[in-house]
């Protein structure tokens, strides 16, 4: 029992705190990456896809944004795909900006992956870049996605997501942002080392060619489309300066349904993507994959509630004042800490000391509900839209 404990143990600490430091080591140890620079004179022709079904509160600010992005104009186009749309976003699109964006509509409502599948099919450009109607994104965002491309072994590039949050946003909506900051760095790391593992859906760009279409019922579209290139020997760079603004989710409720879904699509993934867990064939793409996703998917959260029955057991063994008592009085805190985070902002009172205990059950509790989701097998492929707070002020 005490190993099962400790080798728990150790499995969650590697997951969050380990595998940073080890990635970190390694890039030490190995010659440092060059820098991307700017190359005033490489501007290829790209198309900026934006899927907006029934968002027509946020198309003024979506394509006042998108065609204020600093690029040569001759060189890019904007297609927004209103596909199952019923707000009457195509009229408000062609009446209010006409030729200046391409519409790509119809009655029907496939779901978000079959609406980029057929919005690829009309892709002309070597490069493609996906955004959410919902996001802003600065304005250099293009090209610096974009420089990234001139090196023939980068098939797709991920922008970074930013979550804007105000002093007196919820626990979760902060938790978010934290987590962010923190996702942001390891994909740092794990671009300098060798490729990121999974592109975040709010900005992405993909060689045109590269594009696989992906299954209807994909969850996560913008990890299987990248983890599919990485999987051809592609790299997947990042980009920090090339930044999506996101707003969080509106309540605990909405972001529980968001976190729900994405474990239900992790645990897809994981499935589709069962190739890439050969090392073998896939070298340091199999180190990253399984350290930075499957570890954190489909590992601690099962280890988790190991360790809290484990250490009960052993308490109910060999009594609190072993070493054990201390550990379980440590998790007995930390679980408490957690509960009254979620207490406070049922009640909509905040308290930041609880943030990081909060959001990290949270977290993994909604991977073990994800995982029922995804055994259930009730997934779908159509757009379930999670509201999100109203936007405040921000310089981009």
């Amino acid at each position: 029992m005490e190993l099962l404990l400790l080798i728990c143990i150790g499995l969650v600490l590697y997951t969050y705190l380990g595998y940073g430091v080890v990635v970190w080591v390694l890039i030490k140890l190995r010659p440092k990456r060059q820098p991307v620079a700017d190359s005033p004179d490489f501007t290829p022709d790209v198309t900026l896809i934006v899927p907006a079904y029934n968002e027509l509160d946020c198309l003024p600010a979506k394509v006042a944004n998108s065609l204020g992005q600093i690029y040569p104009r001759e060189h890019i186009r904007f297609l927004f795909v209103t596909e199952g749309s019923t707000d009457n976003s195509d009229a408000y699109l062609r009446t209010t900006y006409g030729n200046a964006v391409e519409i790509l509509g119809g009655s029907e409502r496939r779901g978000k992956v079959a609406a980029m599948n057929r919005a690829m099919q009309q892709i002309q450009t070597p490069i493609v870049i996906f955004t959410d109607a919902n996001t802003q994104l600065n304005l250099d965002a293009v090209k610096n996605i974009v420089r990234h491309f001139h090196d023939p072994k980068v098939g797709a590039v991920a922008g970074e997501k930013r979550i804007q949050t105000a002093d007196s946003e919820s626990a979760a909506g902060s938790g978010e942002g934290l987590y962010w900051k923190y996702e942001s760095q390891l994909k740092k790391w794990d671009a300098e080392l060798h490729t990121i593992v999974g592109a975040a859906g709010e900005l992405f760009a993909v060689r045109t060619e590269l594009y696989e279409p992906v299954s209807p019922d994909t969850i996560l579209d913008d990890f299987m489309i990248s983890l599919l290139i990485a999987e051809r020997g592609y790299r997947v760079a990042y980009e920090p300066e090339a930044y999506a603004l996101e707003r969080p989710s509106f309540s605990i409720i909405d972001e529980q349904k968001r976190k729900i879904r994405i474990a239900a699509g992790g645990f897809q993934s994981m499935v589709w993507l069962k190739n890439l867990l050969n090392p073998f064939r896939h070298g340091l793409l199999t180190f990253e994959y399984v350290s930075h996703r499957v570890m954190r998917w489909a590992v601690t959260p099962i280890c988790l509630p190991l360790i809290l029955l484990l250490n009960i057991g052993l308490v109910i063994r060999d009594g609190w004042a072993s070493g054990w008592g201390v550990l379980l009085a440590a998790q007995v805190l930390f679980y408490g800490a957690a509960w009254l985070g979620y207490i406070l902002e049922k009640r909509q009172l905040r308290w930041k000391i609880v943030f990081v205990p909060f959001y990290f059950t949270f977290m993994n509790v909604c991977a073990l509900a994800g995982l029922a989701r995804y055994l259930r097998g009730n997934q779908s492929g159509t757009w379930e839209k999670v509201r999100r707070a109203n936007a405040v002020d921000a310089l981009i």
